[in-house]
């Protein structure tokens, strides 16, 4: 029997607490084949990818979520989710294979309830960038640059509050993401200022490749600069 690359897993909500079927891609048929330069893994097989997966929408109350979310709700929170979310909600399952399209309606899901539950920056800021990911792939370029704004924003909150410590994100990661979503955006002052940062702190990084990245962008960024003052 042949083994496709998705299997589907139980899952329990956060929120209501009932089980719901979400779709996963097995890792074997994940190979990466590069990156962007604000971290967007581009997929050997184009076919499948497992960005649109991470999210899980419950089908009975629509309140979504990732691995990464606490099982903490602070006092009064359920009840707004339960007045924003779940008494908006039609049923509907998310438990499919899903198209580029759905995958968008469930990370914007995951970010609405993130933000309603109070949710760390960080995690909030991911959902938005990978939402911005996805609306790259489809050259959506408004949209994608909304949503970047949304996640740089959310990852200078994240810096300033110091939420993404005891997290996978490390200081130069997320010093480096505000700058280069910020030059992406076309903020450039402030992109600046962030790969300032980034390269500052070279010779204590254990990151030298983002260290070289931000560089790279510095560069290209001071050259750019150049052309438009010898332009006429």
């Amino acid at each position: 029997m042949e083994i496709t690359p998705y299997y589907q897993k139980d899952i329990e909500c956060l929120h209501c607490k009932k089980k719901f079927i979400t779709t996963k891609v097995r890792s074997r048929f994940v190979k990466i084949e590069s990156h962007e330069s604000d971290f967007q893994p581009i997929y050997q097989n184009k076919g499948v990818n497992p960005l649109l997966y991470n999210t899980f929408v419950c089908e009975h109350c629509g309140f979504s979520f990732t691995e990464d979310f606490t099982k903490y709700f602070a006092p009064g929170v359920k009840e707004i989710i339960q007045q924003e979310v779940a008494f908006k909600w039609v049923p509907h399952s998310f438990g499919n294979e899903r198209s580029i399209q759905e995958g968008i309606m469930a990370y914007k899901l995951g970010v609405h309830c993130g933000s309603l539950k109070k949710e760390k920056n960080v995690n909030i800021a991911g959902l938005a960038l990978r939402t911005a990911w996805l609306y790259r792939i489809e050259n959506e370029e408004e949209q994608e640059k909304r949503f970047m704004k949304i996640a740089r924003d959310r990852y200078i909150d994240s810096y300033s509050s110091d939420d993404y410590s005891g997290t996978q994100m490390s200081e130069i990661r997320i010093l480096y993401l505000i700058a280069e979503l910020s030059r992406r955006i076309g903020e450039n002052e402030i992109a600046t200022r962030y790969f300032s940062k980034v390269i500052e702190k070279q010779n204590k990084s254990i990151e030298p490749k983002i260290i070289e990245m931000a560089k790279e962008r510095w560069q290209e960024m001071r050259e750019d600069k150049e052309k438009e003052a010898l332009s006429p």
